[in-house]
């Protein structure tokens, strides 16, 4: 599975040549010319989403619903130039417990509903919307076209957004209420001799009023604050696509999927009280804020995904623990016997007083003390705050633990 950020060969799709209607049609499925029309500035409500009509020679053409944002010269009426595609997709969800105060009053007493986890491998995005099973996605998708001498003639978006409908049980049944989309963001592709750089922002709020106080006037909001993700794609002449996370909202959680549908990187920590707060009007990217600096980690392994299921769910309640950022989870050389689901959060490993590596939400540390001596092997210190799981070696079986354990060894290796 390839970290973030990782360069991975993309689809590619050799084009006939090009439809000669397509310019005279342009004009007819992007009229204004604009990809989006930016929410008001100052205020939590949308104005609606930018929709392209149908491209009226689509049996003919090769163009793409959203490919109103182009850019670079045109490709030559000879030859048929090489197309690159790539994505980056990011699905938002409530996860068990991450709503804080008063406003999680409906979730407690079943009106309102948290999200399962969402799959390793992600199927049709909109079906996943459409059944409730996140509360947004944004599918960062664009192409390149390449001539027969490697060179980038044509760059566009072809991807979308979606807001999911909020459920919530009323006496007895259940109504849906429809979600506000904000406006796509999307810059102008960024071309280099060899590659194209396209960045995406996707968000929206639930439709449901969310009665809160915030930091400024009026002081008490009733809209529900907006999340987002913005996206980043990086295309290569060779087929080639990196994806990034640029920034996110802090709440709820972002797992990011790359153009195979896999996942492949987390939101290491979400912030449920500064997001509600905080995040309207001007203080969303539709306003004059551009996000908070996203903080991603590594997936967990499969032995990690097993094994927190039957910490979870294996009809004992767990011990939760919180931690503030800088307090160790467990120091190195000292007795231990306990292990850790990590649930929201980020540690860094440290081995003889060196950071090894971080990890995220789905890892499980600790099982190396309960294995090789009892005596831990790492330093775990907390670079956010931090909540964890508590389990025993019993709960868990002692051969993933052997796997898992095997997969940990971080010591830095000393030469002869």
């Amino acid at each position: 599975m390839p970290p973030p950020g990782h360069a991975t060969p993309g689809s590619r799709t050799r084009l006939p040549r090009a439809c000669p209607t397509v310019a005279a049609t342009l004009a007819a499925c992007a009229p204004d010319g604009k990809e989006v029309d930016r929410c008001a500035r100052g205020t939590a409500s949308h104005t609606p989403t930018h929709r392209q009509a149908p491209c009226p020679c689509a049996a003919r053409c090769t163009m793409l619903p959203g490919q109103a944002l182009r850019s670079g010269p045109p490709a030559p009426a000879e030859g048929s130039p090489m197309r690159h595609h790539g994505s980056v997709t990011s699905i938002s969800w409530i996860p068990s417990e991450a709503i804080t105060g008063p406003v999680r009053l409906p979730m407690d007493v079943g009106i309102g509903h948290y999200d399962d986890p969402p799959p390793v491998r992600l199927g049709e995005v909109g079906q996943f919307v459409a059944e409730g099973r996140c509360r947004l996605a944004n599918v960062l998708g664009a192409f390149v076209e390449v001539d027969d001498a490697g060179r980038i003639v044509d760059a566009g978006y072809d991807g979308t957004a979606h807001v999911a409908a909020t459920r919530m049980r009323l006496l007895g049944g259940t109504i849906s209420i429809p979600g506000v989309e904000c406006p796509l963001l999307r810059s102008q592709p960024e071309h280099h001799a060899d590659r194209v750089r396209f960045l995406q922002t996707a968000g929206g709020r639930t439709g449901s009023p969310m009665p809160r106080p915030v930091r400024q006037p009026p002081f008490v909001r009733v809209a529900a604050p907006t999340a987002w993700t913005t996206l980043g794609l990086t295309i290569h002449a060779d087929g080639r696509v990196e994806h990034e996370v640029v920034n996110t909202s802090a709440f709820p959680r972002h797992w990011i999927y790359d153009h195979t549908s896999t996942l492949v990187a987390k939101s290491g920590f979400i912030d449920f009280q500064t997001w509600a707060e905080a995040n309207i009007g001007d203080h969303t990217p539709w306003g004059e804020l551009t996000g908070a600096e996203a903080m991603v980690t590594e997936v967990e392994t499969a032995v990690e995904r097993e094994l927190s299921l039957r910490i979870m769910r294996s009809g004992e309640r767990p011990e939760l623990r919180r931690l503030a950022a800088g307090e160790l989870l467990t120091r190195q050389g000292e007795p231990g016997t306990e292990l850790y689901l990590l649930l929201d959060g980020v540690v860094v490993v440290e081995v003889d007083g060196r950071p090894v590596t971080e990890l995220g939400p789905g890892s499980i540390v600790g099982e190396r003390a309960v294995l090789e001596g009892g005596r831990r092997t790492a330093t775990l210190r907390a670079t956010t705050p931090l909540r964890v799981a508590v389990a025993r070696v019993e709960q868990l079986d002692p051969a993933s633990l052997s796997e898992l354990a095997r997969g940990h060894r971080r010591e830095v290796p000393t030469s002869s």
